[in-house]
C-alpha cells in the first residue's frame, strides 16, 4: 500500500497543543526535529521510537527542513519559557 507524504502528518487543535505530528501517534515534528538537532539520524530516531517507520521519520524531517525557520523559532521560544520557569522555581527555593 502506498501513502502520500501529506497523509503521514496531521494537525489537530486539541492534540499535542495543535502541533503537527505523525498521524496515528503523539510524536510531533518538533520532537523529531529536536532529536535530529541533537545529532540523531533518522535511523536512530526509529530506534528511539520503534513504532515509527523510516518513512514517517523522513517525512517529519522533510517538513522540518521545509519550515525550519518557523520550527527553530518555536523550539527556541519553548526553551526560553522552560528556562524562565526553572529560574522562577529556583528563586523560590523549589527543586528542579
Amino acid at each position: 500500500m502506498s501513502a502520500t507524504l501529506d497523509s503521514l502528518l496531521v494537525r489537530t487543535p486539541d492534540v499535542c497543543g495543535g502541533r503537527i505530528r505523525i498521524d496515528g501517534t503523539r510524536i510531533t515534528v518538533h520532537r523529531i526535529a529536536t532529536l535530529y538537532r541533537q545529532g540523531q539520524t533518522a535511523e536512530g530516531i526509529c530506534q528511539t521510537y520503534p513504532h515509527l517507520s523510516l518513512g514517517q521519520v523522513y517525512t517529519a524531517l522533510a517538513y522540518y527542513h521545509a519550515n525550519r525557520e518557523e520550527i527553530d523559532s518555536e523550539l527556541a521560544a519553548a526553551d526560553a519559557e522552560y528556562d524562565d520557569h526553572a529560574g522562577e522555581r529556583s528563586a523560590r527555593g523549589e527543586g528542579g
